[in-house]
């Protein structure tokens, strides 16, 4: 079968690589023909993607789908079925995880399968029985997700008990050094970057957390060898330099996080590393923090949440504010740099509350600080808390944004809600120490682009009933970017060459997504092969023909 695996575009300021989707390709790549298309890095809309679909003329759309992609994923399924409905639509990810029946209910007919949980192993076999007619074999297939008629069924979802045996991901479909200066922390040491998972699965009970729902309690983890495996082939084939760790729990095994921090510090490559997707603050110690630095660690996200015991009790984080500050204050007497995350408007919130959370953003030596208003994930407590409270009864999916404030506590209007975020990330931002500080990180006039959309987005947006956010302030954007670019022509000026690399032409892609479709994820006219061994073949690139698919 020929599979297009998918990563729908939504309002992110995160471009990067879909890990996710990489493992995925490397296990149906054994007996199918599999492609990639990251929307998101093509600035892809749904009825561009049909070009796309139009032209690779695949037999199985897949979509990746977390809770805020529901109405891009809604309108991608649509697209693709009016092509054709004999195209096989698939939608895995963190939404069907958490909530498989509704997301079947809401896609409808334009979506036949889903599937929930870790899928690497039961998707290659779903694709064999589907092109064999074995229909009789669906109910025997882990996290599938199917209907029987008119019922929906959802099968059990089965962990992957040895991750190595999933081998590395399809880096040669996803080309994480063809992607921007938009990765997940926002700011870096050095480029290209791209995100590596060391670990899966998170014991802690967060009441509004989904992570234990996707990836389950128990953690497991790679060998250390298949980590350096990883790191080698991202630094030798792909020219990679920083690394960004980003599992949920990578400090929880203390030991096997010491042991990945010695294998990085005798490599010696010089790269250098961050933690943006955040650390758990009381699963460190100083030996440990002595190594994240000696082996290229430069700064590290905590989940602060709260700077309020009572709300920080009430999310289950099993931390206070007294032991936050300990926290920090150690990570910082060892040269680490760290960013923060908190969320304003938990159920049960008050004013007063997210004012102790901003009082505490600004006591503790932080570098970066992120607010993020609540969002009711499908599946997790506080969420089937708010349902049978009668507090949700219908939820808006398409303004499921962190940005939105999709939920506002009883105690305050949604206006004063979004009030208290802009006066967050204001008053941590403008303080001058800070303020020099992050200015300085800037590496480009196009990082600084990257940043001030990111801006745009947290603070100028609104949001809007009817189109989940409004373009408010996007003539100011327009405006500031064009003073810029004509305070500082040098700036603006394009480069010589392009930074991503691989000739990859993403305005050309958004003009038209179809003819560019194989320049997205590799350069023209030839593909890297990623051989077990990690070497080159023939010690060059080698051209694959893809039938349907012109090469030009």
């Amino acid at each position: 079968m020929r599979v297009l695996l998918v990563k729908p575009n939504n309002l992110s300021d995160h471009i990067q690589p879909s890990l996710g989707l990489g493992y995925l390709a490397q296990q149906i790549r054994k007996d199918h023909d599999v492609d990639i298309f990251d929307c998101i890095k093509a600035q892809t809309t749904p009825t561009q993607f049909a070009k796309v679909v139009e032209v690779t003329q695949p037999d199985l759309v897949g979509v990746q789908c977390y809770t805020f992609d529901i109405a891009q994923v809604r309108r991608i399924l649509k697209e693709v079925k009016g092509i054709s409905r004999e195209i096989v639509t698939v939608v895995g990810g963190a939404h069907m995880s958490s909530d498989s029946i509704g997301a079947m209910t809401d896609f409808g007919m334009n979506l036949d399968f889903g599937f929930g949980g870790e899928c690497e192993l039961s998707f290659p076999r779903f694709l064999n029985a589907f092109e064999a007619g074995r229909s009789s074999a669906y109910g025997d297939i882990p996290g599938l997700v199917w209907r029987n008629n008119e019922r929906i069924i959802t099968n059990p979802q089965v962990l992957v008990s040895d991750l190595d045996a999933l081998g590395l991901p399809a880096l040669d479909l996803i080309r994480p050094d063809t992607y921007p200066e938009s990765q997940h922390g926002a700011f870096y040491e050095q480029f290209p970057i791209c995100p590596i998972i060391t670990t899966r699965g998170c014991p802690y009970s967060c009441t509004f957390c989904s992570a234990p729902i996707i990836s389950g309690k128990k953690l497991r983890h790679h060998s250390v060898a298949y980590v350096r495996d990883m790191i080698l082939r991202l630094y030798h084939r792909f020219g990679i330099r920083e690394i960004h760790i980003v599992d949920d729990n990578f400090t929880m095994d203390i030991d096997y996080a010491k042991s990945v921090m010695r294998m990085i510090i005798d490599l010696n490559l010089g790269i250098s590393l961050a933690m943006p997707n955040g650390i758990r603050m009381d699963w460190l110690d100083d030996e440990l923090l002595e190594l994240m630095r000696a082996a290229g660690v430069y700064v590290v996200s905590v989940a602060v949440e709260s700077g309020n015991d009572r709300i920080l009790k009430d999310m289950k984080k099993v931390m206070t504010v007294a032991k936050i500050r300990e926290c920090v204050a150690r990570i910082r007497r060892h040269g680490l740099d760290v960013a923060a995350f908190f969320i304003l408007g938990f159920p049960g919130e008050t004013k007063q509350t997210i004012k102790d959370t901003i009082r505490l953003s600004r006591q503790l030596d932080l570098l970066r600080a992120n607010f993020f208003t609540y969002l009711p994930l499908p599946g997790t407590q506080s969420y089937r808390e708010l349902v049978q409270s009668g507090e949700i009864k219908n939820v808006d999916w398409d303004s499921f944004l962190f940005m939105t404030a999709a939920y506002t506590p009883k105690t305050m209007t949604r206006k004063e809600l979004l009030s208290l975020k802009r006066r967050a990330f204001l008053g941590f931002y403008l303080r001058p120490t800070t303020f020099v500080r992050n200015v300085l990180a800037i590496r480009s006039y196009r990082h600084l682009k990257f940043l001030l959309r990111r801006f745009h987005h947290w603070i100028l947006m609104t949001p809007n009933p009817a189109h989940g956010m409004t373009q408010d302030g996007a003539s100011w954007f327009q405006k500031l970017r064009t003073r810029l670019g004509n305070l500082f022509p040098a700036l603006s000026a394009k480069p010589a060459s392009d930074p991503a690399g691989a000739g990859v032409q993403l305005l050309d892609q958004r003009q038209e997504p179809a003819r560019n479709v194989m320049r997205l994820q590799r350069p023209p006219d030839e593909r890297i092969e990623d051989s077990p061994d990690g070497a080159r073949r023939d010690g060059s690139r080698t051209v694959q023909e893809r039938p349907g698919v012109s090469q030009k």
